[in-house]
């Protein structure tokens, strides 16, 4: 009889498999626009004006990708906006998906750069201010925090049921858990192993992420006076059944 206990896992493994295939490629005779053996055309798009004029450099994909159902973040340029923009609906008639190097620049300072995986930040990402002072620095795995623990329904990796990020040893970042279908069952944010901010619970019908309940932490992981409370609730027709006025003390 095989036992239900769910498969758990960090992203730390895959990363070194993928890093060694980039490795490889590097070794290989560079291919212009060839991102993880993946052909790819460049792309840009300016907003502003003068020395704050923004510019962000890309590739994307020349045949569509579908969005993976488990990952909330995926990168797509929009033909018609004109902008990069971040959204599960990817429509193939309208836009291209992101697909190796991007940088974001700020008049001539570069303020963001890392690469993407078929719509998915992927290796390591970088901000940094209008005087080049380092802000932020992440690595990921195909849309996920590099460190993240990883829970599945099954043993065979299938069927997504929890993801925890893990920064500096610390249950820190943006939490998911799963339905079985796929579908996002909870969204919020840790810090320091603690509940922070607003939580959303969601019903499992895939692809419509429609919410059923909002929940509000302390903003202060260390808050002990705080009580956390359900803010809003939706019907499964996607009616609002319930608003609390939202008053935080000290937030």
């Amino acid at each position: 009889m095989k036992r239900d206990i769910p498969v758990t896992i960090t992203f730390e493994e895959e990363v070194d498999e993928l890093s060694e295939e980039a490795k490889e490629a590097r070794k290989r005779k560079k291919k212009k626009n060839v991102f993880f053996g993946i052909k790819t055309k460049k792309g840009f798009t300016k907003s502003g004006y003068g020395n704050k004029q923004t510019i962000e450099l890309f590739h994307f994909l020349k045949e569509p990708a579908e969005p993976d159902p488990y990952v909330p973040d995926f990168y797509w340029y929009d033909f018609q906006r004109k902008q990069v923009r971040n959204s599960g609906k990817f429509d193939p008639k309208r836009g291209k998906v992101l697909h190796g190097p991007y940088k974001r620049m700020i008049g001539d300072q570069v303020v963001e750069e890392g690469i993407y995986y078929k719509g998915l930040k992927h290796g390591r990402w970088v901000k940094y201010d209008r005087n080049d002072i380092l802000m932020d620095k992440r690595k990921y795995y195909k849309g996920w925090p590099k460190e993240s623990l990883a829970r599945y329904y099954d043993v065979d990796r299938t069927k997504l049921k929890e993801l925890t990020p893990i920064q500096y040893g610390e249950e820190t970042g943006t939490y998911f858990y799963f339905h079985e279908n796929g579908a996002i069952a909870v969204r919020g944010e840790l810090e320091n192993g603690e509940k922070v901010g607003r939580w959303t619970e969601y019903y499992p019908f895939p692809g419509l992420r429609r919410k059923k309940k909002e929940i509000q932490y302390a903003n202060d992981p260390y808050d002990d006076a705080f009580t956390p409370f359900i803010s809003r609730e939706w019907n499964k027709r996607g009616q609002l059944v319930y608003e609390r006025e939202l008053k935080l003390p000290n937030q």
